[in-house]
């Protein structure tokens, strides 16, 4: 596991910037962590990342984005996702297999339902308002630079 923090939105996006660097498409990002932890702030690094240049938002309501850049990008809130017939009218199942990189918000609602090689980040407040922690396990490294 790495530990990364962050002082900034810009500079978590930033962070999410880095992070795309080592995708190649069909990982799931799942992503823990209460409200205001900046959980879309890193997803739209990310998806910068992969040449989605503008336009993501939280999928709070419609539950899930899609995002084309140089892999599509699947953008999930979990939120409110309380049972496996919620989980499954998302279409988190049928995307997991697509190639695309699948980003979830509030992956605790279906941590049993994440697939083993999920890489999992765990965004919690540091010891300022603004600071953030991100923990993640399951990615080397060396894919996320410095």
């Amino acid at each position: 596991m790495r530990e990364y923090r962050t002082f900034s939105p810009v500079e978590t996006e930033a962070l999410g910037e880095r992070l795309a660097a080592g995708l190649k498409g069909g990982e799931v990002l799942a992503l823990f962590g209460g409200m205001g932890m900046g959980k879309t702030a890193l997803t739209r690094g990310i998806a910068r990342g992969l040449g989605i240049p503008k336009g993501v938002c939280s999928p709070t309501f419609a539950l899930v984005h899609e995002y084309r850049g140089r892999v599509i990008v699947y953008h999930f809130d979990m939120y409110r996702v309380t049972s496996w017939d919620d989980l499954a009218s998302t279409g988190f199942f049928d995307d997991l297999n697509t190639g695309a990189v699948l980003v979830v918000e509030w992956s605790e609602n279906i941590e049993n339902a994440l697939p083993e090689e999920a890489i999992r980040i765990h965004l919690s407040r540091g010891k300022t308002d603004n600071e953030r922690v991100f923990s993640i396990e399951g990615m080397l490294d060396e894919n996320i630079g410095n």
